[in-house]
């Protein structure tokens, strides 16, 4: 039954009063405790603070109390502390636009003030004692205290009680405050900060002088086992930089609980940021597995506007483009790293003819002039073909993974005499790559990262020894990576040629919005790049006409409509390198060594080697690791031996 309409009453205009729209503002700005404890630890780092305390009862619900030792706000400034926008970190639109302090909208006391019972106390060097200031009644009286402000809020949102139910549990409050202080702490080492909880410690980071700053507040913060496992990152373009540690794929996490990210020291949540860091992952990542990292980046005030969101928790950059090639690169560069190739000398080995293929197809390809990988991959016609795979004999040598008629090992210029290889020590030899058969034990293992092979087990792993004990390999993950580092360093060679196409006989439909249609009319060049070929059918209806022909049995209207919103949303040129990297992918998945080949010792050792030269060789196209160190105190441990 319909509601029968009510003639609309109209209500005069009018301002509102003061106390509700500090409530309403507060609203925005207070969400929870953690956003007191934020907006009041902002004010404590402002004011010079080196050692802060947070108290806390009922998981901050029924209390917070903030104590700082800080240069203090005089007696005569007290009351105005408490009124709206009334602050001393800006005084001009200039000032606004170029904001370097970690508050300066004069919010937050205010605010806090309009929905609970607060008081401020606070001392200046040059004042003979601390004066405390009720914000309920105004009462100002003289209070005992060293330099510094204490700010106490007392029974949050309780003129507001419809806010307070929804509110959390008192631990799940209380984690939340805690990590609002860690956001703080890993941005500043020079700052101690001390967290109470109902009368008892709950986290302390201790305050790291100058000397100590060689050690890293990851350290403390986030623990010696996160700094273990992350790479370091740094990147410094001139007027933008990028420090700090991101974490390796294989300690990724099923949550996104350990990703920091800091802009001028203050903590925030970009999506751009996070495109940027998660696309430098795409290749590594192994399914919805979330990256660890703390990044810091460093620009000039002028050029990032942080007056966007009442909890300044966004922030919008004047070239946001710039920004995310910067953290991509530096992300990129750090993965980039193997754990393998950081030791060893460099020398070169002469190679002599290779032995002949046991897949004409692929040395055909090859002598034609167009750059062969592994299985028969030419670029000037990127496909696959998964019947060559099943075809190879046994006989397969280790040139399969070193090196073609004509083609350069990853590192050295193409046309090279050469290959380029960790130093072999004296078991190099003209004869091949790596040690024969018979080379035996006389060969330097820890000349090799990885070390030299010594055996195959289930027709998928390789054994190999090492300095430090036992490697175990996965082939087919690890010669995936090698041959899709190469099939990407061929492809940007040729100066990232259109991938090639498939029509399709009958054209996939599916119903688009009006955003979809636009983006595929702007950007049909950059579709057809990746091999797409979409086009409108009608107005409200797009119609699929080719796909890349690398990925025939795809579901093709879902790979249209997830790059036509990439499109939309970011730069088409990162669109499409991406979407020419996940092809590539698939394609060396499908072209790498398959379980239960059968390996000789100089094709596993030509494995090795090639890992060892090769990027991002410790995990492959789809994040999975590619080799695991097994220690020779591990061993000992499992047969109760001691050294």
């Amino acid at each position: 039954m319909n509601a029968v309409s009510q003639p609309v009453v109209r209500r005069p205009i009018r301002e509102l009063p003061d106390e509700l729209v500090s409530q309403i503002a507060a609203g925005e700005v207070v969400e929870r405790p953690a956003s007191v404890v934020r907006e009041l630890l902002d004010n404590a780092l402002d004011a010079g603070a080196t050692e802060v305390t947070l108290k806390l009862l009922g998981g901050g619900i029924r209390a917070i109390v903030v104590e700082d030792d800080g240069c203090g706000i005089p007696a005569d400034e007290l009351v105005l502390a408490l009124r709206r926008h009334a602050t001393s970190k800006i005084a001009s639109l200039p000032e606004l636009e170029g904001v370097s302090t970690m508050g300066f909208r004069g919010e937050a006391l205010a605010a806090i003030a309009s929905i609970a019972e607060l008081t401020l106390a606070s001392r200046t060097a040059a004042a003979g004692h601390a004066q405390r200031l009720d914000a309920r009644t105004g009462e100002l009286l003289p209070a005992a205290r060293g330099v510094g402000t204490s700010v106490e809020v007392r029974e949050l949102f309780f003129s507001t009680p419809a806010r307070r139910k929804f509110l959390k549990t008192e631990n799940t409050e209380l984690a939340h405050c805690v990590e609002a202080v860690r956001r703080h702490a890993l941005a500043r080492p020079d700052v101690g900060f001390t967290v109470w909880h109902d009368g008892k410690l709950v986290q302390q980071w201790r305050r790291m002088t100058s000397t100590e700053r060689q050690r890293t507040p990851l350290h403390d913060v986030l623990g010696a086992e996160f700094v273990a496992q992350s790479r370091e990152v740094m990147i410094d373009l001139g007027g933008l930089r990028v420090t700090g540690r991101t974490g390796t794929p294989e300690a990724a996490r099923t949550r996104a609980d350990q990703q920091y990210v800091y802009v001028n020291g203050r903590f925030v949540r970009d999506r751009l940021i996070a495109h940027g860091i998660r696309s430098a992952y795409e290749d590594v990542l192994h399914g919805g597995r979330q990256p660890s990292y703390v990044l810091f980046i460093d620009i000039h005030p002028e050029r990032v506007d942080v007056n966007v969101h009442p909890t300044k928790i966004e922030v919008r950059f004047r070239d946001s483009r710039e920004v995310h090639q910067a953290v991509r690169r530096a992300v990129e560069d750090a993965l980039a790293i193997p754990r393998a190739g950081v030791a060893g000398s460099v020398v070169t080995v002469p190679l002599h003819a290779p032995l002949a293929l046991a897949n004409p197809h692929a040395a055909g390809a090859a002598g034609a002039g167009g750059s062969t990988f592994g299985f028969g991959f030419g670029f000037g016609a990127p496909r696959y073909d998964t019947a060559r795979q099943a075809s190879l004999g046994l006989q397969q040598t280790a040139l399969l993974y070193a090196q073609e008629p004509g083609m350069a090992w990853a590192g050295q210029p193409a046309g090279a005499g050469a290959a380029t290889v960790l130093n072999t020590g004296p078991a190099a030899t003209a004869e091949g790559i790596g040690p024969g058969p018979g080379a035996g034990t006389g060969i330097d293992t820890g000349a090799w990262p990885l070390g030299r092979a010594i055996a195959q087990i289930g027709g998928v792993f390789v054994l190999a020894e090492n300095a430090q004990g036992l490697v175990i390999v996965d082939m087919h993950a690890a010669h995936e990576r090698i041959v899709y580092e190469r099939l990407k360093a061929g492809m940007e060679a040729r100066g990232g040629a259109a991938i090639e196409s498939q029509p399709l006989l009958i054209p996939a439909t599916f119903a688009a919005t009006a955003h979809e249609i636009a983006t595929a009319e702007a950007q049909a060049h950059n579709l057809l790049a990746l091999g797409l070929d979409v086009s409108p059918l009608s107005a409200s209806v797009l119609a699929v006409r080719a796909r890349p022909a690398a990925l025939a049995g795809g579901d093709v209207v879902e790979l249209a409509r997830s790059v036509l919103a990439e499109l939309a949303q970011y730069e088409a040129s990162t669109v499409i390198q991406r979407a020419r990297h996940e092809i590539l992918s698939t394609m060396a998945c499908h072209g790498s060594v398959r379980a239960n080949r059968r390996l000789t010792i100089d094709e596993m050792n030509a494995l090795l080697r090639d890992m060892e030269a090769t990027e991002r060789a410790d995990q492959c196209n789809h994040g999975r690791p590619t080799w695991r160190q097994v220690t020779l105190k591990e061993l000992d441990g499992l047969f109760w031996r001691g050294r």
